[in-house]
């Protein structure tokens, strides 16, 4: 590993000042420093923010919630407005990693892990150096992307959080020197194009302070379903957020392990929108998501459970 300096500061300003060109943001590191180990990551410095003022879960005038970037992810599923209001985030937070990586890692970094397979570790490719080719694509991709993939990248994203979040219309808070800004999460991570080494739309040296959930969004008949590999301790091979609110006539879909970023089904829910809510309108509205995807020769498997994950959901939502 790469010799680094490492501070700690306890005001955001002066986490702002430290973290110069080459220096990274640490919350947890559960991700950061496994990178820094297999020689990925190689960051000058490390700005630790946990001791910035960033943590916890707070009401928002709309109905809604504020959370801290620095809140653990144990502490987000365990928050009682947080199982109550968005119940499939509490879910999908419970789904990702073990309990003892929840106890360290933090929302803002869980939002900035890196999206990645195995070749990235392995070997280069367009993540690591831009040019280089993506080695996943004749290679062994079984896990990798239907969805908005491209010649440079098909790896997915691995946060089950941001899956359940994007369905939520959540709201990356963040401040830089110049002062704050919030984006979208739906903008924060952009298409994978010919650029997968740009991952999240964030300026330069930006710190996320917290995710604002909207009051809009809150869904009490909501979930989210994760399949995988193994029990624990793995990314999604397809997961799903959605929620059913029969009283507005909102349907919000978003699902992980098919892209390079979350991905929010929006046919689907636009098609759900002019459509009885029955079992043969969920598999149409999934029919209709997944008529964009384009699979490799190996995980074409992923449309048909993908599909199904969307029928399923949706019909155990019903009241």
């Amino acid at each position: 590993m790469k010799e680094f300096a490492y501070e700690r500061p306890t005001d955001v300003r002066d986490a702002l000042i430290a973290a110069d060109g080459g220096a990274r943001y640490l919350g947890g590191g559960t991700n950061l420093v496994d990178l820094m180990k297999e020689g990925v990551e190689a960051p000058t410095r490390l700005v630790d923010v946990r001791r910035l003022p960033l943590a916890g879960v707070s009401e928002a005038p709309d109905g809604g919630l504020v959370i801290g970037a620095t809140t653990t992810n144990s502490d987000l599923a365990a928050h009682p407005e947080v199982r109550r209001r968005y119940p499939a985030l509490s879910q999908a937070v419970l789904a990702g990693a073990s309990g003892q990586l929840r106890n360290m890692a933090t929302v803002g970094g869980n939002l900035l892990q890196r999206t990645r397979c195995a070749y990235f570790t392995a070997q280069v490719c367009n993540k690591r150096v831009p040019g280089t080719g993506c080695p996943a694509i004749a290679g062994e991709h079984h896990n990798h992307a239907i969805l908005g993939w491209t010649r440079s990248c098909v790896a997915t994203h691995p946060s089950d959080m941001a899956v359940a979040m994007l369905a939520f219309d959540a709201v990356v808070r963040y401040v830089t020197l110049d002062g704050p800004g919030e984006i979208p999460l739906a903008e924060f991570y952009p298409p994978v194009g010919d650029t997968p080494h740009r991952e999240t739309a964030l300026p330069p040296g930006a710190l996320i302070t917290a995710v604002a959930l909207p009051g809009r969004a809150v869904s009490p008949r909501s979930r989210y379903r994760k399949v995988r590999e193994r029990a624990s301790y793995a990314f999604a091979t397809v997961s799903i957020a959605a929620g059913l609110d029969l009283d507005e006539g909102s349907v919000r879909i978003a699902l992980g392990g098919v892209a390079s970023r979350p991905w929010r089904a929006r046919t689907a829910e636009a098609f759900l929108l002019d459509a009885p809510l029955t079992p043969e309108a969920f598999r149409a509205a999934a029919d209709a998501e997944l008529a964009a995807a384009e699979p490799l020769p190996g995980n074409g498997y992923k449309v048909r459970l993908a599909g199904n994950l969307i029928e399923t959901v949706l019909k155990e939502l019903q009241p």
